[in-house]
C-alpha cells in the first residue's frame, strides 16, 4: 500500500513497530469469536479490522474460537462463523480452538501455583464482589489468599478431579487488592463448571477464564497485535501480566479500537438469543436480525457490508451508526447488479376492454436500463392484467401521474391505456378497472413517440404467478432500545417489521433460485429466500426500499 493511501491509528502504530524491529518484521492477528450464537454485523468490524491489518502487512490472520463456556457453546455456531467468513471473502491463515490448550493453559495455571502467584479462594461469587471493593476503594484481601503453594496445588487438583461442587471454589492470580485498576484486584482465572464441552467431552470440570486463555492463547499462536474492542482497554494490564509471568518471549501488544454500534436494533449475543428463545423472530437467520445469516437471508450482499463497514472506519471514540447507511450501501451495490423485474404486491385488476378475448403479445423489458449487456427478456400481456391498487385513484390531486378516471398512463414495455370506469363495492373499494389501449403506442414502435407522464408496472392475470412477498422493516421502533436498560428493550419491538403480501410476479420469478436479487420496478430490491422460496412457488423478502431519503455525510 502506498504511503498516502488511507489508514488508521491500528496501522500508524504498527509501522512503528516494524520501524523499531519488533516481531521480526512480522504481523500476525487472530479472530477470536465465541461459538455461542451467530455472527453479527458488530463482529463484522472486528473481523474486518483484524483480517485487513494482517492483509495490509503481508501477514496472516488466524481463526480462534474461544470456547472457554462450555454450557453455551454449539458446533452449530463453530460451523457458521465459518461460513460467515468465508461469504464475507476473507480467508484465516489457520483454525484455532482455546480447549486445543487447555493442557498448556493448566500447567500454566500449575507454574503460578507453585510460584505463589495464584491462590485457591473458598468465598462466594457475592463474597469476592464484596471483597473486592469499589473504583474509590481498595480491595481487602481474601481470608484464603496466604495458603501455602502446596495447599493451593492441592486443593486445584481437586477441583480438577470434581471433588468440589460449581460455585464453591475458583482459582485467583494473586496480583494487587489495592490496585486503582479493579481487574487487577486478584482476578479469577479458573472456576468449576460441570458441563459437558462441544469438543473435549467431559475431560475437564474446571475451565479457564477469558482474560487467562486469551493472553496464552495469543502468545502460544504467535499472534503479535492482538485487536480488541475498547471495553477491553481496562483489561489490557492484566494481559500484559499473563504475558510476563508466564514467561513468554513473543509478547503481544493488545491495541483497542470502538466497537461497532447500530441504530434500531441490538447487538448483544445474550439479547439476540432472547429474541431467538423467545419466539420473537423465526432464528438467528431472520432476515429482521442483525446477525450475518440474517442479513445474508434477507439479501443483502457481502461487498455491501464491507463497504458499508469501511465507511464506518477505525477510530477510538465510540459512536452510533444509523442504519441507513447499510441500507443506502446495499442500495448502491444492488442498483448496479439486480435485473429488473415486475411485481405487483396490492393488485388491482384491470381489463383492456379493445382487445378482443384470447389476444396475447409478447412484451420486451430490459433487465436492465443502464447496462444492455444485461439483455432483455419477454412478458405476456392479455386481456386482464394486475396492477398497483395505488397506482389508480379516483378523486386524485392535480400532480398525480398514475391511473385515474379519463386519464391515460403507460403500461411498462407495453401501451399506453386509458380508463373508462371502474367497479367499486360496498365499501367503496376499487374491484375492477376498465381500459383502452392505444393500439399505435407499443413500446418500440414508431407511435410509440405519443408521451404521458406516467408510466406504472403490471403483471398479467393469465401468466403471473402467485408469490408470498415479505416485507420486512425495523425490528425496533426506537434508535437505542436500550434506553431504558436491557431488560426493557422488548418494549420497543416493532409490530410492523414484518407484513406478508400475497402478490403476482412476472412468470420468469417462478424459477428464480434461493438468494437471487431483483429490482421489483418501483417498489424497492427483493431476494428469493434462502429456505422457503421453490420453483413455481417462490418467496420473495424486501431488501430495502429504491430510496429513504437518506443521504450519507
Amino acid at each position: 500500500m502506498a504511503e498516502n493511501e488511507r489508514t488508521n491509528f491500528i496501522w500508524e502504530a504498527i509501522k512503528e513497530d516494524l520501524a523499531e524491529g519488533k516481531n521480526g518484521g512480522r504481523v500476525q492477528t487472530r479472530f477470536p469469536p465465541e461459538p455461542n450464537g451467530y455472527l453479527h454485523i458488530g463482529h463484522v468490524k472486528a473481523l474486518t479490522v483484524d483480517f485487513l491489518t494482517a492483509e495490509r502487512f503481508g501477514g496472516v490472520c488466524n481463526l480462534r474460537f474461544d470456547d472457554t463456556n462450555p454450557t453455551k457453546e454449539k458446533e452449530e455456531f463453530v460451523d457458521a462463523i465459518m461460513d460467515d467468513i468465508h461469504w464475507l471473502g476473507f480467508e484465516y491463515g489457520n483454525v484455532y480452538y482455546a480447549s486445543e490448550q487447555y493442557d498448556q493453559i493448566y500447567e500454566y495455571a500449575l507454574d503460578l501455583i507453585r510460584r505463589g502467584l495464584a491462590y485457591v479462594d473458598d468465598l462466594s461469587k457475592e463474597e469476592i464482589r464484596a471483597y473486592r471493593g469499589t473504583l474509590t476503594e481498595p480491595g481487602k484481601n481474601s481470608p484464603y489468599r496466604d495458603r501455602s503453594p502446596e495447599e493451593n496445588m492441592d486443593l486445584f487438583l481437586r477441583m480438577k478431579n470434581g471433588e468440589f461442587p460449581e460455585g464453591s471454589h475458583v482459582l485467583r492470580a494473586k496480583i494487587d487488592m489495592a490496585s486503582p485498576n479493579i481487574n487487577m484486584r486478584d482476578p479469577t482465572i479458573y472456576r468449576i463448571k460441570y458441563a459437558h464441552h462441544h469438543r473435549t467431552g467431559d475431560k475437564w470440570c474446571i475451565y479457564p477464564m477469558y482474560d487467562f486463555a486469551h493472553p496464552i492463547g495469543d502468545a502460544l499462536e504467535g499472534v503479535t497485535h492482538s485487536l480488541c474492542s475498547l471495553e477491553d482497554e481496562i483489561h489490557r494490564p492484566l494481559y500484559n501480566w499473563v504475558i510476563e509471568v508466564c514467561g513468554f518471549e513473543q509478547k503481544p501488544r493488545q491495541i483497542e479500537f470502538a466497537r461497532l454500534n447500530l441504530t434500531n436494533t441490538v447487538m448483544s449475543k445474550r439479547l439476540l438469543r432472547a429474541l431467538v428463545e423467545g419466539g420473537y423472530v423465526s432464528g438467528w437467520d431472520d432476515p429482521r436480525m442483525p446477525t450475518l445469516a440474517g442479513m445474508r437471508r434477507r439479501g443483502f450482499t457481502s461487498p455491501a457490508v464491507r463497504d458499508f463497514i469501511d465507511r464506518v472506519g477505525v477510530s477510538k471514540a465510540d459512536s452510533v451508526v444509523d442504519c441507513r447507511l447499510l441500507d443506502h450501501c446495499v442500495r448502491n451495490d444492488l442498483n448496479e447488479k439486480a435485473p429488473r423485474a415486475m411485481a405487483v404486491l396490492d393488485p388491482v385488476k384491470v381489463v383492456l376492454t379493445n382487445v378482443p378475448e384470447g389476444f396475447r403479445e409478447m412484451c420486451t423489458i430490459e433487465n436492465h436500463p443502464k447496462i444492455p449487456e444485461m439483455g432483455t427478456h419477454q412478458i405476456p400481456l392479455t386481456r386482464e392484467i394486475y396492477i398497483e391498487r395505488e397506482d389508480f385513484m379516483i378523486d386524485a390531486p392535480k400532480k398525480f401521474f398514475r391511473l385515474k378516471p379519463d386519464g391515460e398512463v403507460r403500461l411498462k414495455g407495453a401501451y399506453i391505456i386509458r380508463c373508462e370506469r371502474y367497479d367499486v363495492d360496498d365499501e367503496g373499494n376499487v374491484t375492477c378497472i376498465y381500459c383502452t389501449i392505444d393500439p399505435d403506442s407499443r413500446s418500440g414502435s414508431a407511435g410509440a413517440d405519443r408521451k404521458v407522464k406516467g408510466t406504472i408496472h403490471w403483471v398479467d392475470c393469465t401468466a403471473g404467478l402467485k408469490a408470498e412477498v415479505r416485507l420486512y422493516d425495523r425490528l425496533f421502533t426506537e434508535k437505542d432500545p436500550m434506553k431504558d436498560g436491557s431488560e426493557n428493550f422488548l418494549n420497543y419491538l416493532n409490530p410492523d417489521s414484518l407484513k406478508v403480501v400475497a402478490a403476482f410476479v412476472e412468470p420468469a420469478l417462478g424459477e428464480a433460485k434461493p438468494l437471487d436479487r431483483f429490482q421489483f420496478e418501483r417498489t424497492g430490491y427483493f431476494v428469493a429466500d434462502e429456505c422457503d422460496s421453490k420453483p413455481g412457488a417462490p418467496v420473495f423478502n424486501r431488501i430495502c426500499l429504491l430510496k429513504d431519503g437518506y443521504k450519507p455525510a
